[in-house]
């Protein structure tokens, strides 16, 4: 990672984001709203979590034949990742209430879902939101050398296959969280002195870590072996929940910026970034499946990530309607609007992008 953060071009000439601060801004005080979560949030948080631990506790109580235990766990993952869209993704960006204990309780649900509040809100907050889609900055385009997902990458022979293997490997991702990647990235972000508000003692960063992690695979191993559930079925159910979880928030992640339509923003050679730091965002993001129900509801309005990039401190309930003034806005200013009318269109476009960038060599 590149650690001279880029400089984004204060010069708004379209004067975009004033203008569209400004309707925002006239749309919740028109209509008396708060910009946080409201009941439909806290009616969906109870859904997400149900969905999530009921099948665990009955797991824990009952016997039953291998495929009803394999099939609970794929539905554990499911509801892992949704909680982590629904609930934890909106605490942890204060989005969730007006009330700060009740985001810092809503987003320390990640402890549960494998992860550390700290790590998440670095890479995810900081790195992700404010850098999106710059190559060494941005760590989620980070994938090591197994994938290649911009074209200034460096290219392997491997990689003509990225397309076909890629969706074995984004299972891994939740997995990678419990077991390696929160204690890679505290060494790096303690080292950096990276923080998202107040920044504590690393001794208080590394005790969290340890104890969370202790608790959580007490929860998910110690406590199903205790009961007499046989370790190979722990750790195949556990490998399965996260496989689940892993595949829906990685793929959920690409289709909003890894497709063919989203921009990989250079720095020029002084470091700077030719947009302002909001019209970056409508070049380098993506909205899937806008009009979807089910999409809408279960990915936490991640499908609507123009809006989520433009304003991460308003809840995700409310991105159907801002998203309209967000288009209306982009298409006046003659600047992208990037949205595909579906999933499929958006998996399409992700996976062509993937073998692209998979057949080519790296840009010089």
């Amino acid at each position: 990672m590149d650690t001279t953060s880029p400089i984004f071009s204060k010069t708004d000439n379209l004067k975009f984001f004033r203008t569209l601060n400004k309707r925002v801004n006239d749309y919740f005080k028109e209509n008396n709203l708060n910009k946080t979560g409201n009941w439909k949030l806290h009616v969906k948080t109870v859904v997400m979590f149900t969905i999530f631990l009921t099948p665990y506790f009955f797991l824990l109580a009952m016997d039953m034949p291998f495929w009803v235990y394999l099939l609970l766990n794929v539905v554990i993952g499911i509801g892992m990742a949704g909680v982590g869209m629904n609930v934890m993704h909106d605490g942890n960006h204060g989005a969730y209430s007006s009330k700060s204990w009740v985001n810092k309780f809503m987003g320390g649900s990640i402890y549960i879902l494998a992860g550390n509040v700290y790590n998440w809100q670095v890479q995810h907050n900081v790195l992700h939101h404010t850098y999106t889609n710059i190559l060494g900055h941005d760590e989620d385009l980070e994938a090591g050398r197994i994938m290649r997902f911009t074209k200034e990458a460096k290219w392997y022979r491997f990689h003509k296959f990225q397309h076909f293997y890629s969706v074995f490997l984004y299972g891994l991702l939740t997995f990678n969280w419990s077991i390696t990647t929160d204690f890679l990235q505290m060494k790096r972000y303690l080292k950096r002195n990276l923080s998202y508000g107040e920044f504590k003692k690393p001794s208080i960063r590394w005790t969290t870590l340890v104890i969370t992690k202790v608790i959580y695979f007490s929860i998910w191993l110690v406590l199903p072996m205790v009961l007499g559930i046989t370790w190979w079925k722990v750790l195949l159910g556990f490998l399965v929940m996260h496989y689940t979880a892993g595949v829906i928030l990685s793929v959920v992640f690409q289709l909003a910026h890894v497709v063919e339509e989203t921009d990989n923003p250079i720095p020029d050679d002084n470091g700077e970034i030719e947009n302002t730091w909001a019209i970056h965002q409508l070049f380098t993001t993506a909205n899937f499946a806008p009009k979807n129900w089910l999409v809408n509801y279960y990915t936490g309005g991640l499908n609507h990530q123009i809006e989520h990039h433009i304003f991460p401190n308003i809840s995700h309930v409310h991105y159907g309607k801002i998203g309209e003034i967000v288009k209306q806005t982009a298409q006046e200013c003659n600047l992208p609007y990037f949205e595909f009318k579906s999933t499929r269109a958006a998996l399409q476009s992700h996976f062509k992008h993937l073998k692209e960038l998979g057949q080519k060599p790296q840009f010089t």
